[in-house]
This record gives C-alpha cells, structure tokens and sequence, in this order.
C-alpha cells in the first residue's frame, strides 16, 4: 500500500487565515514544492506525472503502478490566488490532487490555533478593517499513531514567542518570554514599587536577566503583581 510520510514541521506553513481586533487565527498549509519533493522521494521522480485542465482549475496527479503496469490518477480542483491567477490555480489545483493522493491530508486534524492582540505586534484597524502583518514559522508538531496532530508549536518571527496548541486549546507556553513580554513585566513591576522591583522578580526566580525568565514564570509572577499576563 502507497503511504507518503507525515510532514515535518519544516514543511509546514502557518499562515493568518483571520484578523479582528481579538487578534488572528492560523491555519496550516504546505506548498507545491512540498508536494514535489515527496512525490520525488516516495515514488521516484519518473514514476509520477501531472495534467492540467478547464484553464489550470483541474490537475490530474498520476503515480505509475508497476503490478498493474498502469498509471493510477487522482483529480481535484482548486481555487485563483489573489496574485499570479493563473499560476496561483495551478499550484492550488496541484496541491488538492496531491491531498487525495494522502500527502499533508494530517493538516485537516490540526488544532484551532488562536493568537491574541496582545501577542501580536503589527495588529491594526484601518478603515473599519483589521490587518496583520506578522509572520509565523512552525518549530514543532507531534502525531498519534492514528496519522493526526497532536499538537503544534509555533514561533511569531517579528516578536520571538513560542506558542503551543493541542486539542483546540492554546496549551501552556513553553520557553523564554520576549520582549513583549519583559517590556509588560518592568511596567507591572515599576506600578507596583517596592513592593516587587524587577531586581526582586529576577531573584525570585533565579534569574540574572529577564530574557531568561520562563513563561510559567513569566505568568506567575505577573498574578502576583495583579496585572494580566
């Protein structure tokens, strides 16, 4: 039986699918070249073929059956890009044929993946209308033994924060806290005065600077202050 591999969390695009000022949800998504490369590394680079048809609406994804001596084919059809309308339709047709033949069809099980204005750092209305700008790169993914996701971990490149997601619930963050974050800890901590320097946070924590406070700590500490982590 032809199985293709689970993706690798290289391999695989977080990308804003919705913006508002509650802040943006992410979905995941794989590339042609994605597809190309594991059709090469799977099948062989000349045991597979592609067809276009309607305009690039329709790709017909062929993989060569040697016990059959024939070519088995699998068909979808996808949807104009907003740049590049032709070759966007191609490349998504492409993408959905290969989809049937199994490869990335895991990203369907993905988690919700819901990250707050307050983590955002480019998150603005303009117009009525609520844009983002950040971007974000997948560092981790787990499966079960059933080919679905257990969970993701992302990182927003413009800020550094890692966050995590399981079971359609952002899960605790995990790592250090960026500068987003330092940045409210030292306002929390210059509000309350005496009563918890950043001196006195880095010390209770046991840490010399505040880059290498955690986010359990981060969090903790933050209740403590009564300001919203």
């Amino acid at each position: 039986m032809l199985e293709f591999r689970l993706l690798r969390a290289d391999e695989i695009e977080a990308r804003i699918a919705s913006v508002g000022s509650w802040g943006v949800q992410l979905l995941l998504y794989k590339d042609a070249r994605v597809d190309q490369c594991l059709l090469d590394e799977t099948v062989g680079p000349m045991n597979w073929q592609r067809h276009h048809s309607r305009d690039n609406a329709n790709c017909v994804v062929s993989i060569w059956d040697a016990e059959k001596s024939q070519w088995i084919e699998k068909e979808d059809t996808g949807t104009e890009s907003n740049t590049e309308r032709e070759k966007g339709l191609a490349s998504d047709s492409f993408k959905r044929a290969c989809f049937c033949w199994g490869i990335g069809r895991e990203l369907y099980t993905a988690p919700a993946m819901f990250v707050r204005a307050g983590d955002l750092k480019t998150l603005e209305e303009k117009s009525g209308k609520w844009t983002c700008r950040d971007h974000f790169t997948v560092t981790g993914i787990e499966y079960d033994d059933r080919r679905r996701i257990i969970s993701v971990e992302i990182v927003n490149d413009k800020t550094g924060q890692r966050s995590s997601f399981s079971n359609g619930k952002p899960a605790a963050r995990t790592g250090r806290i960026g500068s987003p974050e330092i940045a409210r800890l030292k306002l929390a901590c210059e509000a309350a005065g005496d009563q918890m320097s950043l001196e006195k946070a880095l010390a209770a924590c046991k840490r010399s600077d505040a880059s290498e406070i955690t986010f359990p700590q981060y969090e903790a500490l933050m209740k403590q202050l009564g300001a919203v982590a």
